[in-house]
């Protein structure tokens, strides 16, 4: 976790990276996966670190997102694989959500190993869904945490587990219609404008 003092400017880079990533992923991929790369890189290394030293938990943050970010950058095809299997696990999640009860852990592998084999053979499809839908959950976080929500304040620095897939998004029907849309958008968005005509 973050200490308190970096929560606003953790918000302001999710809000960028979100936006970036909703309305431009496909044709920025890279930059996309640099971004949330450094992101969950600042979230684990702090979250082995700790918040007792300042200094020590922003030097962690700056070399966990080096490394996070040219991690990802570096593996591209990987990382489009990472994003459908992290797709498929967060829809066992969410199905098992609705139910009321948690996955079994078997569920969740075989949907993220589907998810990776099915994001690496519909490759440009999968960018465009998952940047977009993932820019605008990461958009309402860090919108909400900067307009003083506190609970999208916090979930801006917890740790790696409780952030992707971004589980604090406000929980409240405003907050999941706003990333329905936002996400809808962002699709279209990329699919006739951002992403026309690049392969």
């Amino acid at each position: 976790m973050l200490p308190a003092f970096l929560q606003t400017p953790a918000a302001a880079i999710l809000l960028l990276g979100g936006v970036l990533a909703c309305f431009a992923g496909y044709r920025i991929f890279r930059i996309v996966l640099g971004i949330y790369g450094f992101i969950l890189g600042v979230l684990l290394a702090t979250s082995i670190v700790g918040t007792e030293n300042t200094w020590w938990t922003i030097g962690a943050s700056i070399a966990g997102g080096a490394i996070g970010a040219l991690i990802l950058i570096a593996a591209y095809f990987i990382g489009v694989a990472l994003i459908g299997a992290g797709l498929g696990a967060m829809a066992a999640n969410v199905i098992w959500a609705a139910m009321g009860r948690e996955p079994h852990v078997f569920v969740v592998i075989a949907l993220a190993i589907a998810g990776a084999l099915a994001a690496l053979a519909l490759q440009r499809y999968v960018i465009i869904i998952a940047t977009a839908f993932g820019g605008a959950q990461t958009i309402v976080v860090g919108a909400a945490a900067l307009m003083g929500n506190r609970a999208a304040a916090e979930s801006a620095a917890r740790t790696v587990y409780s952030v992707y897939p971004l589980n604090p998004v406000p929980n409240t029907a405003w907050d999941q219609v706003a990333t329905l849309v936002l996400g809808t958008v962002g699709i279209l968005v990329q699919l006739f404008v951002t992403a026309k005509g690049k392969k």
